[in-house]
């Protein structure tokens, strides 16, 4: 979830801590940072009365003193707050309850504290005359960690390990190859991680600023920004769902091969183990791709062109390849950093629904499945809303279906087996979108005799979410920007809006989508008071409400009139046919010229008109 949703989502005494942490590095960085003077003149000084945008935009400024600060106090609070860090920054981990982070924590230490025993057995049995063997190299990392932590004590200080020790103790690990386990573990036996507190841990890390925590929710959130930085200070190039796409497309020789590079077992080992042990050794996405993938005898323009085949087959759409294999590794892992949001879009609300549904549907157990990939609490209950909110893009799901789980569900389906099947799956259920667009006229009537018709079936009960759904998806075709964070942010169980369009940072449009079975939609003072209980959620947030905007299959002439006379909010109405003429001139012309601003002009709008304008 994005850092604008938390604010809005959290209260002002939660964000507190947050906002302290903002101003405290604004108070040191603002003597010789022009951009921050400009945006704090903006705000008049006063952050704390700031709205979430504001706050947001602030942060991007400071984000390299943010970053310094977190890196300096997170040496200082010791390892359990490191191991804190690491849980909370895991795929999935984002937002979860406090006592779902008090387990995760329990489970992982189990598991540190297992694996240090064991390396204390090994390095305990160590012979110096012992040639480089594997317990040979843990031994000089153990004697490496424990001189580094213990060489305060000499000087009267308190033991720990500085930031600059630990950059030091990361080349060592590489250069010895250490796992990130094995690593874990070591630090373990040095500076034993406390098995208890993780409440106090957690307000730990509330107090500098990188996590919140909603009383009410008892829920814990860190915002996408704070786990990108997260990422940086742990060197992690990649989140691990990137990863595991890396590693699924794959030749078994290949994953053989990067085993091989680091001494593991590869004989008798299944696909499915080889790609899990991977995951485990904690090596750079960079060293991967640029080294351990080859055999010691393929030259420099063939690992070129296996990193080109490679984008090809992970479906990356790239301006350049990179001239160097440098080059081509930085542009993999930029692409596969940003792309959350170009997901999402390749797919309407819709498809991403009707996608699930399916891949549920052909894998029962793939709730279970994403619970125990992402670290989800068993009694979630897993929808697209919770996905996006993690997210959890329709890719990431598909990446956690095995290659022969993919070629079984375009098989069942009748989808091509050409390419990229992944792809393929996704372009499908995006036609689907299109299809139930090209009758969206009928949709917003209920007309299910003409949906049969063009062989689409929807159970009469869910027509009006199908419309909502299919209405997002007209507007982000017309290139609007459909901001599903804002809206599960503003929503409440009794309070629910339809659709939220962004306009800027702080503008947006409100739009309810509403079904008619036989007649006008005449049934305004119901629709009045929902839509000005969501415009009121949307100023408490901090946003504000350029306009109303009503879309059904026609109005009757009374709700038209009582729209153009409501003097309390500005309401737009628009006749579902009308917005589909709209899409429809949209894509007929090479170079479309259309704004959300044409739908700000209040009243019942003339679509012929602006269709005839874009």
């Amino acid at each position: 979830m994005k850092l604008s949703s938390v604010l809005s989502l959290v209260n002002q005494v939660e964000k507190s801590k947050f906002i302290n942490a903002i101003d405290r590095i604004c108070g040191d960085a603002v003597k010789h940072d022009k951009k921050i003077v400009a945006q704090l003149s903006k705000l008049d000084g006063q952050i704390k009365n700031a709205s979430s945008t504001d706050i947001t935009q602030l942060f991007n400024i400071v984000l390299p003193y943010f970053e310094k600060s977190v890196r300096e106090q997170l040496a200082m609070l010791g390892a359990q707050a490191t191991l804190l860090t690491n849980i909370l920054s895991r795929d999935g981990n984002s937002i979860a309850r406090t006592t779902w982070v008090e387990t995760l924590y329990s489970k992982e230490w189990d598991v540190i504290n297992r694996r240090a025993n064991e390396l204390k057995s090994d390095i305990e049995a160590l012979d110096d005359s012992e040639s480089f063997s594997e317990r040979k190299r843990l031994g000089i990392y153990h004697a490496c960690f424990k001189e580094a932590y213990a060489n305060d004590e000499r000087i009267n200080r308190d033991a720990k390990i500085s930031d600059d020790e630990r950059g030091i103790l990361n080349v060592l690990a590489k250069k010895l190859d250490v796992t990130a386990d094995d690593q874990a573990g070591v630090e373990h036996l040095v500076d034993q991680i406390p098995r208890n507190g993780v409440q106090d841990a957690l307000n730990e890390l509330r107090e500098i600023g990188i996590v919140f925590v909603s009383r009410k929710r008892q829920t814990v959130y860190v915002p996408d920004e704070i786990v990108s930085l997260l990422h940086r200070l742990q060197g992690k190039e990649l989140a691990d769902k990137h990863l595991l796409r890396i590693l699924r497309t794959f030749s078994d020789a290949e994953l053989s091969n990067i085993l091989k590079n680091h001494r593991k077992k590869i004989r008798g080992v299944e696909r499915r183990e080889k790609v899990a042990s991977i995951m485990k050794l904690g090596v750079p996405v960079t060293q991967i791709l640029q080294e351990d993938l080859f055999n010691e005898d393929i030259n420099v323009n063939e690992r070129k062109d296996r990193l080109k085949s490679l984008i090809q087959d992970l479906g990356l759409d790239l301006d350049k390849l990179g001239a160097t294999l440098e080059e081509r590794t930085a542009i993999i892992l930029k692409t596969l950093n940003s792309c959350a949001e170009k997901e999402f879009n390749v797919l309407s609300a819709t498809g991403f629904k009707e996608l699930f549904s399916a891949l549920q549907n052909h894998f029962p157990s793939l709730s279970k499945v994403l619970k125990q990939e992402f670290e989800l609490e068993e009694q979630e209950e897993l929808d697209v809303e919770k996905l996006r909110a993690l997210s959890i893009t329709p890719y990431d799901i598909l990446y956690m279906l095995t290659n022969d789980e993919v070629k079984s569900v375009v098989e069942s389906m009748g989808i091509k087996k050409r390419g990229n099947l992944r792809l393929n799956i996704l372009n499908s259920f995006a036609d689907a979108t299109d299809k139930l667009i090209d009758n969206y006229a009928a949709l917003a009537r209920r007309d299910l005799a003409s949906l049969k018709t063009s062989n689409i079936e929807v159970p009469e009960a869910e027509i009006g979410v199908k419309f909502e759904e299919v209405t997002k998806a007209i507007f982000e075709q017309l290139g609007l920007s459909v901001d599903e964070d804002l809206r599960r942010s503003v929503n409440t169980a009794k309070d629910k809006a339809d659709i939220l369009i962004s306009l800027s940072e702080d503008d947006v449009i409100v739009g309810e989508a509403k079904t008619c079975k036989s007649g006008d939609f005449a049934r305004y003072s119901t629709t009045s008071r929902q839509v000005k209980a969501y415009v009121n959620r949307c100023e408490s947030a901090g946003k504000r409400v350029a306009q109303v905007l009503i879309v059904a299959p026609t109005f009757s002439e009374d709700f038209v009139e009582s729209a153009e006379m409501d003097t309390e909010v500005n309401i737009s109405l628009l006749e579902a046919e009308g917005l589909k003429r709209i899409l429809d001139a949209y894509k007929s012309r090479r170079n479309p010229k259309f704004s959300a601003k044409l739908f700000t002009k209040g009243g019942l709008l003339k679509a012929d008109l602006i269709a005839k304008n874009i």
